[in-house]
């Protein structure tokens, strides 16, 4: 499937709705991630996994490889179940950079790499990060957990 993409060239903005999913079973573990995009009738549907991984590590790697698939700047609506995404983007990272990338109790910040591709692949987009309850009946998330659950379970 194509990259979903701007498709108004005078629109530098294109407005894009993605979910994302991330996990482990077990946490720490083998991981799974998803990521679903949809502009207009477009939709795009992303997944990895990794062997060894975590379930914070699986949350963010879904937002930065969704905000990276975007080719355009784009108004972004992000839709994630984690708080550790959301927050961390939203209200920590302002603190993080204060303190050059220290949590509160002065240890470097966990999953620092992730954390800096996450932001790298936000930068050209406007996007509001919003917290969505999951298992909750929630269409788009409840995809997202299953093509993330997919994707580890297909490791073997």
């Amino acid at each position: 499937m194509a990259p979903i993409m701007a498709s108004d060239p005078e629109n530098q903005t294109t407005p894009v709705e993605i979910w994302t999913d991330g996990g482990c079973k077990p946490n720490p573990g083998p991981g799974g991630w998803a990521a679903i995009l949809c502009t207009g009738p477009h939709v795009r549907e992303l997944s990895g996994a990794e062997p060894a991984t975590t379930n914070n590590r699986m949350e963010l790697t879904a937002a930065a490889a969704a905000l990276e698939a975007l080719k355009r700047p784009c108004r972004v609506t992000l839709h994630t179940d984690s708080e550790y995404l959301r927050l961390g983007i939203t209200r920590w990272r302002e603190g993080w950079v204060r303190r050059n990338w220290r949590n509160a109790k002065g240890d470097p910040v966990a999953n620092y790499d992730l954390w800096q591709r996450v932001l790298a692949a936000a930068k050209p987009h406007q996007i509001e990060w919003l917290w969505v309850r999951s298992h909750t009946g929630n269409p788009m998330n409840e995809r997202a957990d299953q093509l993330a659950t997919a994707a580890r379970e297909a490791q073997g």
